[in-house]
């Protein structure tokens, strides 16, 4: 079955809107957990506009108590990652080309561009005993060489998809690409703009899907259902492989 990641920036920028340390970003890793989440996902930034290095020991601690629920940790490798991922050891650490000050992800990284100035980075990381992912797009010519230069997985950068989800031109760029990360040797993860009419439909698609990593709907749809109702309402649509309305 497809892990779901609970990524937690949206409770962490909430929380910075005050002093009070409310929402407590631990405590909504604690509710995802015991709604079945698999995973939790930061993504900390230079900025520290949401998720700040002390956020990240938390949960880290937190996660100690859980040892079947894996942590990733995604962000530039060039900016603020490598360190405070060398400090944590999380399970996985998502390598992502993102700019300092970019509201959010927007694109892949470029290979075999990047593939000098990534190689070493990724090789430090898995010396530390820490699984590998690039944040990759839809080009089924690149995940050989994602895996060339040392990467366990790739994530799928997912916002075509999420914007024309009927398309099936472009889900089969995405199926593609699947399936040549795995004949490549990599896992494969996927993640953004991801919500419960679509994400179902595309781990059964792209299937076998590894991980998929979701913040912004899945805080969105808690604002509505609860936060560990719509934890278990993602755990329901990625195990039957189908949308939920």
């Amino acid at each position: 079955m497809t892990r779901l990641s609970v990524n937690l920036n949206k409770i962490a920028l909430l929380r910075n809107a005050r002093e009070s340390g409310l929402p407590s970003v631990t405590h909504a890793a604690a509710v995802s957990i015991a709604a079945g989440a698999g995973g939790i996902t930061v993504h900390p930034r230079p900025d520290e506009r949401h998720i700040r290095p002390g956020d990240v020991r938390d949960l880290s601690r937190l996660l100690e108590a859980h040892p079947g629920v894996e942590f990733n940790i995604e962000g530039n490798p060039f900016h603020n990652l490598m360190t405070l991922s060398l400090d944590i050891v999380p399970d996985q650490c998502t390598l992502v080309p993102d700019e300092a000050g970019a509201l959010t992800s927007s694109f892949g990284w470029s290979l075999p561009a990047r593939a000098a100035a990534l190689e070493p980075l990724v090789r430090t990381l898995k010396d530390a005993g820490i699984r590998v992912s690039l944040f990759m797009d839809p080009q089924p010519g690149s995940m050989r060489l994602a895996r060339e230069l040392g990467a366990d997985r790739i994530e799928l950068y997912t916002e075509s998809y999420a914007r024309h989800p009927d398309d099936p031109t472009v889900l089969a760029q995405y199926v593609e690409s699947a399936q040549a990360a795995r004949e490549a040797g990599l896992g494969v993860n996927a993640g953004h703009d991801l919500n419960l009419a679509n994400v179902g439909h595309f781990v059964a698609a792209a299937a076998p899907v590894d991980e998929v990593s979701i913040g912004h709907a899945l805080i969105g749809d808690a604002l509505e259902r609860g936060l560990g109702a719509a934890v278990r309402a993602y755990v329901a649509a990625l195990s039957a492989g189908k949308v939920e309305a």
